[in-house]
């Protein structure tokens, strides 16, 4: 399971808002990875999410995110089309660069596999690309409303099931996949290919991986799925594509920070250690049970994968202070439901402060704002809010600290 998962937007080239989910290893990311899903399906199939789980295994983080019009992504899916799917996958390329690292590797499902093939010339920095039961012309996934064709030819769109589902398909998305030309954009992409079918793939045929195969200069490798099916529904088979899409990556894609050990602390210590990974990336290891990440944002050259050091100096106090709450309720008998603290961490002039000793120059200043929810009355709920100014480590960051360097 990754480390973490976190729901991102990011705009498409349309201006839609588009979905999707970035997930993280333990430690900080040897690379990136941009997963695109099959067609009409979302982020969350199970393929994507079980390879996306066994990546983060091998320390690679990785974004899937909903196509235009489908799952939890704005826009209309019968005004999508496959050169659209292109251009969401460049725009997922470009938000990962503009906020983490630009995707060492692309990866697409059965139609997202065309996908990456013709959007790989437009990520520059994605040295490997990897197909898993990709058909070799786009114009492939017409054969799912070939029965409406006709009506779609005629009335300029039509009303069908795929996977049970009702969508509307215009002529225009026919149009669109009839004018692709896959084999000239495998050709041309001068990028490491890894190619993944099953012989037994019935939604699309294992031909389609030796045309692929053929249109692609080397290096380019070729792997059988044995038993698998098309959506990689049993979680061995997708366990296995993302040990194979690790261990091979490794070969063509630069994994900076692969093989540094992560610091592993003693009980009562904390561990902090260099990932050589971006100019800030620390991991860290509390008590030897608890690995975390530190990070600083792009805005002053780091790469956000993890809080900074006050976000976890912030968190710290005010978990300890929601804390003591609820030890001094559960002592005093009182009905507290829920206690919540926000805090914000600034830099001010200190003739702002009318309470601080410090008369010149900047200081410190934390924002705490506390909640306390529950049926308590209004003097019950002020004697909560206060007793959070007595917990630990509001006392430590007020007191003298001696921070001893052996």
């Amino acid at each position: 399971m990754p480390a973490k998962s976190e729901k991102i937007m990011f705009t498409s080239a349309t201006g839609e808002q588009l979905a999707g989910r970035l997930d993280f290893p333990v430690g900080a990311p040897t690379a990136y990875a941009l997963w695109a899903h099959c067609f009409s399906c979302t982020k969350d199939i199970y393929a994507a999410s079980r390879v996306a789980n066994g990546l983060t295994e091998q320390g690679i983080a990785v974004l899937r995110f909903d196509f235009t019009g489908l799952g939890a992504s704005e826009g209309d899916f019968a005004n999508t089309n496959f050169s659209s799917n292109v251009d969401d996958l460049v725009a997922a390329a470009n938000f990962l660069r503009e906020n983490y690292q630009a995707p060492k590797m692309l990866i697409g499902h059965s139609l997202g596999g065309a996908a990456v093939l013709a959007a790989a010339s437009h990520v520059p920095e994605a040295d490997a690309i990897c197909t898993i039961g990709a058909p070799a012309d786009p114009a492939h996934v017409a054969h799912n409303f070939q029965s409406s064709r006709a009506e779609i030819e005629e009335q300029g769109e039509a009303v069908v099931l795929l996977a049970g589902r009702p969508f509307r398909i215009k002529k225009q998305f026919l149009e669109d996949i009839e004018g692709q030309k896959l084999e000239r954009d495998i050709a041309k992409m001068k990028k490491a290919l890894l190619v993944f079918h099953s012989p037994i793939d019935s939604i699309v045929g294992v031909e389609n991986a030796g045309t692929i195969f053929q249109a692609a200069k080397h290096p380019k490798s070729f792997v059988s799925l044995d038993t698998a099916d098309h959506l990689l529904s049993k979680k061995e088979d997708a366990a296995y594509v993302a040990n194979i899409i690790a261990a091979w990556a490794a070969r063509y894609i630069n994994l900076s920070g692969a093989g540094l050990p992560l610091p592993s602390a003693a009980p009562g210590t904390v561990v902090v250690a260099e990932t050589r990974q971006g100019k800030f990336t620390n991991a860290i290891s509390v008590g030897g049970k608890h690995q975390l990440i530190a990070d600083e944002p792009p805005s002053v050259g780091g790469t956000n994968t993890g809080p900074t050091p006050y976000d976890y100096l912030l968190a710290g106090l005010g978990a300890c202070k929601a804390m003591t709450m609820r030890m001094y309720a559960e002592r005093k008998g009182y009905a507290l439901d829920r206690a919540i603290v926000t805090l914000k961490h600034d830099k001010i002039h200190a003739t702002d402060c009318e309470t601080c000793e410090t008369v010149g120059g900047r200081l410190d200043q934390i924002t705490v704002e506390i909640e306390a929810q529950g049926d308590l009355d209004d003097a019950t709920r002020q004697q909560i809010i206060d007793i959070a100014d007595k917990c630990p480590v509001h006392r430590t960051l007020h007191s003298e600290v001696n921070i001893v360097r052996k």
